[in-house]
């Protein structure tokens, strides 16, 4: 929501900024929250012990996703290695979380909804990371 304008203001940036990295950084935030909210929900399904994989990746994908999200932000003296490190990571367990939540999402909203903000993110990651180039 504010990435931009942040961004946009941070004095090393200088008004340039990478739109398709400022994209990565919301898409990160939101696809944590939708993995931290979907591993809650899945905890409170009465078959929560059918889901322990996807709780699993939920989790790790949610931890992936903040930090790709908080290192995306940094701007100063930023390495484009690590980010791109971060940005590769964070694309595939995007992935690997969203094919979890998709043999789940016939009977829980909550993992159609995660699997779709975890391709959202890969997405936004491959993206960003090709930006960066």
């Amino acid at each position: 929501m504010y990435a931009d304008q942040m961004m946009q203001s941070h004095p090393h940036v200088k008004g340039s900024a990478n739109t398709a990295l400022i994209a990565s950084v919301e898409a990160c935030y939101a696809c944590a929250q939708a993995c931290s909210s979907c591993a809650d929900a899945c905890l409170g399904e009465p078959m929560a012990q059918q889901l322990t994989q996807c709780i699993r990746l939920n989790l790790d994908c949610a931890d992936i996703c903040g930090a790709t999200g908080s290192v995306s932000t940094r701007r100063s003296g930023s390495n484009e290695e690590t980010l791109g490190d971060m940005l590769r990571a964070c694309a595939r367990i995007c992935v690997l979380c969203a094919e979890e939540c998709r043999r789940h999402a016939a009977i829980h909203a909550h993992c159609r909804i995660c699997a779709d903000a975890c391709i959202a993110c890969a997405l936004s990651c491959e993206r960003a990371l090709d930006s960066i180039k």
